[in-house]
């Protein structure tokens, strides 16, 4: 029994150590990549700009330079929550995993890199329930228009307006589907790649992981950031046009299949991938921060 509780109480306090560093995380990824997120949305769900730096100088020039953080609020107070739950589901899956292994085979001392990408998977899917409505009001907010023309006079307005079309599940979680594919490969890819990354340092420099020093992680991280948004970024698109479509019967798409269908027959593929230049550029300042902090 005393056994018993001292495995529980190890076990809640790497789990309390998994939200806290998750929490941390998620605060300054929000902080650094935020301008570059709006940038990447207008360009995605627009056709107004024709590169990303157009865009960027707009924004400056009509709505001034806090518009860049337009719609932070929500992924602010989120945020941490989010990126709790993605490290904490993570981890959570990563001992499950390592003791079914350990059940099999009691010499294993680590999981397959199939196995990393399924426990990332698993932090994305449960992650799904807290970031599509968190983004959904973001991406609202973002791109509607400026000034006299606002649609919500904040966050807790655009909740509510967006639960009033066809309830919750139609109005606010809009897009949830494939937000659920693009949480699955994007962060079974970005933990993935950072275990890689991590172990074949350790491997290559004969040193235990703890040893490598912060620049490298952070470096890891940031690399593991690109591999995300490359694995999933048509999905990302995908989304962001659920979730500035029309609401109830100005609703332009249907579910997200025929939104994607619709973006192929007037973009052709290019049009699944508007926007990775800013995205891309923000993903390795955004993801070392993460790992690093």
């Amino acid at each position: 029994m005393a056994e018993e509780a001292v495995e529980l109480d190890q076990g809640l306090g790497r789990t309390v150590k998994d939200l806290t560093s998750g929490a941390a995380g998620g605060i300054a990824q929000v902080l650094i990549g935020q301008p570059f997120d709006i940038i990447k949305v207008r360009l995605q769900t627009t056709t107004t700009y024709p590169s990303a730096l157009t865009c960027a100088r707009q924004i400056l020039a009509h709505e001034g330079p806090l518009a860049f953080y337009k719609g932070t609020l929500t992924p602010l107070i989120g945020i941490g929550a989010c990126v709790s739950v993605q490290f904490g589901a993570f981890h959570w899956a990563r001992r499950q995993l390592e003791a079914q292994n350990l059940d099999r085979d009691p010499t294993s001392t680590s999981l397959s890199y199939p196995q990393f990408f399924l426990a990332g998977a698993v932090a994305g899917i449960a992650n799904t329930p807290l970031s599509a409505p968190i983004e959904h009001v973001r991406i609202r907010l973002q791109t509607q228009p400026h000034d006299a023309g606002k649609l919500y006079s904040g966050p807790i307005d655009c909740v509510r307006k967006l639960s009033a079309h066809n309830g919750v599940v139609a109005g606010l979680y809009r897009g949830a589907g494939v937000t659920a594919f693009r949480e699955a490969f994007a962060y079974g890819f970005w933990f993935l790649t950072f275990e890689y990354l991590m172990n074949s340092d350790a491997r290559r420099n004969r040193v235990e992981r703890k040893e490598i020093p912060a620049w490298k992680i952070a470096l890891y991280g940031g690399l593991a950031g690109e591999a995300l948004w490359l694995s999933s970024y048509p999905f990302d698109v995908v989304k962001s046009k659920m979730q500035t479509d029309g609401l109830g019967e100005k609703a332009r798409f249907r579910n997200a299949r025929e939104c994607a269908r619709v973006l192929y027959r007037e973009a052709g593929v290019g049009g699944f991938w508007k926007g990775i230049g800013p995205t891309l550029t923000r993903a390795m300042p955004v993801s070392a921060g993460t790992f690093a902090v």
